[in-house]
Parts: structure tokens; C-alpha cells; sequence
């Protein structure tokens, strides 16, 4: 019996959720504390929908307590007219500076979701230079449906016609309660594409890790940009790095380095990189130690030579748990 218990008790140790799980789930209940918004079907309107939080969640979520940045910057867009909407770039340019893609890697409920289907089992697709070319897509969204169309069409573009975030917060959320019942009698085309299209990044997230952020998200795109400069997120000691190229083939995303523009700066490099020259940035402010995301899998083993990190992030297939 005792032997029982305690094959029991080393299960639950070991799909206990990480420190980063853990705050990816608080993140997630915080946007969307107005509880009461699920049962009622209203959204809520309350002061603090005039503030922004971090990571992406729709302002129509019946549960959202705060507005969504990239909706904020189409909107503020489209309204400007000749005016710089200097509320919403601030906002944006100051998460930015302070955590720059960690946003996406611990304060992103869609990001959250993704990481979750992509755990159900199913053979997985890696990257590769086309999922690398692929990853630039979200910049081109960024330029034209968040930036281009609400400036000479008036429209938040990403929102209108994409955003996953939107479909199933706002308008599953919203239409999957009774009190809304005559919503659907309004529905068209529009929705349909958009419905299809939150079906598809489903289904592409439970083979491709984190598909909609690698390839289609423009408030990671932005983020992006602030990556080197950010207060907190991962750094290189290049004076130790040896170039194994560990740190890339772990990582799931199109990283080329670490902590360049594709990196959600997650630490799951920090534990695998035998010559501890990777650690936080920012630490002495926001973390403690070197914390990392997950325990370091008994199955990795440096690369014997020099090679270059380029070239061992197709290769590579060593992973790391990352719940």
C-alpha cells in the first residue's frame, strides 16, 4: 500500500504545473474576472475597460475586465484622423520596454490555450525554414490589417476579419449564452470565415506549437521589436557560450539566437545550456535566481563540435516539459 501511495504521490510531483503555468492560468482568471458577465451575457463596462492589460484578450469577452492592446491601437487608429493616438502607443511602448515578448510567454491567455492543445498526443510538426519564413507573416498583418486599413478604411482590420481571440471570446462567449439567443439571426458571412478560420488555428495548434502566435499574432509581431531592450527576459553571456546550439533545438519557437524577436522568452533554454551562460535579465528586479520553466529532460546531451545554433534548430528534436 505504501508503495502504491507513493508511485501516486511521484505522478502528481511530476505533472505538477511549472511556476510559468501557473502564472500563464492567474494571468487568464485576472482579464477575465467579471465572472458574473458568463452567466448574465452582458459585457462589462466598468472603469477599468479603459485600461489596457498585456497580452491579447477580447474586449467583448464577457469576462474581460480590461481592453485589448492591439484592439485599442486599430480603434484609436481609426478614430484618429490627424491626431497620434499617444494613450494607446504609450501603453504598448511601456509593456514593451519592460517585458517585452515575455508577455507572451507568461501573460497571454491565447498563447496559454495554444500550449494546452498542443499537448494533446499527436505526431508534431518541427520547425524548419518554412515554419521560419512562415513566422514573418504575423509583420505583414501587423503593417496592413492593424496599421494601413484603419488609418484609410476607418476599420480594425485584424479584429474584423482574423482574430481568434474575438471569435471565440467575444463572440462564442457572447452567443453561447441564452440571454443572447438574438444574436444569432444576425450572423453572416463575416462570422462563418471567422469561425472557420478559429477551427483552423485549433486543429494547427494541436500539431504546431503555438501556431496563431508564430505565425499570425501582430501584438507578439510588436512586442518583438522590444525584445533586446526589455528589462526582463533571457541573455546571453556570449564570453561563456560554447555555440553547442542546445538552447536553440530546444526551443519551439523560430528563434535563430536567444532572446531575438521570435523568442516568447519562456527559460526553457536556461536549463538545458551546459555552460551557464544563459540566464534572466532583470532578475534582481522581477525574478529570483535563475529559475527556469521545466526540470531538464535526462535525455539531453551537448553536441559534439562547434556548431553554429543556425544549424541545429532543424535538427535538434531534444525537448524539455514545458506544462
Amino acid at each position: 500500500m505504501k508503495k502504491f501511495f507513493g508511485k501516486i504521490k511521484a505522478w502528481f510531483v511530476r505533472h505538477k504545473p511549472t511556476k510559468r503555468r501557473l502564472i500563464q492560468v492567474y494571468a487568464a482568471l485576472l482579464y477575465n474576472a467579471n465572472i458574473k458577465g458568463f452567466f448574465n451575457g452582458q459585457i462589462y463596462k466598468g472603469n477599468t475597460k479603459k485600461l489596457c492589460v498585456p497580452g491579447l484578450n477580447c474586449y467583448s469577452c464577457p469576462g474581460a475586465v480590461g481592453a485589448c492592446p492591439l484592439g485599442s491601437l486599430q480603434n484609436a487608429l481609426s478614430a484618429s484622423g490627424t491626431r497620434t493616438p499617444a494613450y494607446i502607443f504609450g501603453i504598448i511602448i511601456l509593456f514593451g520596454l519592460l517585458l517585452g515578448r515575455t508577455i507572451c510567454g507568461f501573460l497571454c491567455p491565447i498563447g496559454l490555450g495554444q500550449e494546452l492543445l498542443y499537448k494533446i498526443k499527436t505526431p508534431k510538426l518541427k520547425k524548419s525554414k518554412v515554419t521560419r519564413v512562415l513566422s514573418y507573416l504575423k509583420y505583414v498583418l501587423l503593417v496592413a490589417l492593424v496599421v494601413i486599413v484603419p488609418l484609410v478604411f476607418a476599420v480594425p482590420g485584424f479584429c474584423e476579419y482574423i482574430c481568434p481571440a474575438g471569435t471565440f471570446e467575444g463572440g462564442v462567449g457572447l452567443l453561447s449564452n441564452s440571454e443572447n439567443e438574438g444574436l444569432l439571426a444576425i450572423l453572416g458571412p463575416l462570422f462563418t470565415w471567422k469561425f472557420m478560420l478559429l477551427v483552423l488555428i485549433v486543429v494547427a495548434s494541436i500539431f504546431i506549437f503555438r501556431a496563431f502566435c508564430r505565425f499570425l499574432c501582430p501584438l507578439g509581431a510588436l512586442y518583438g521589436f522590444f525584445c533586446r531592450i526589455a528589462m526582463l527576459g533571457v541573455k546571453i553571456d556570449k564570453n561563456k557560450c560554447t555555440d553547442c546550439g542546445l538552447c536553440i533545438g530546444v526551443c519551439k519557437m523560430d528563434t535563430k539566437r536567444v532572446g531575438d524577436h521570435e523568442c516568447i522568452q519562456c527559460g526553457a533554454c536556461i536549463s538545458v545550456c551546459p555552460a551557464k551562460a544563459i540566464s534572466w535579465k532583470g532578475s534582481n528586479l522581477f525574478v529570483r535566481n535563475n529559475d527556469t520553466d521545466a526540470p531538464v529532460s535526462q535525455e539531453i546531451k551537448p553536441l559534439t563540435g562547434m556548431v553554429k545554433p543556425a544549424e541545429t534548430s532543424e535538427n535538434t528534436t531534444t525537448e524539455v516539459r514545458d506544462d
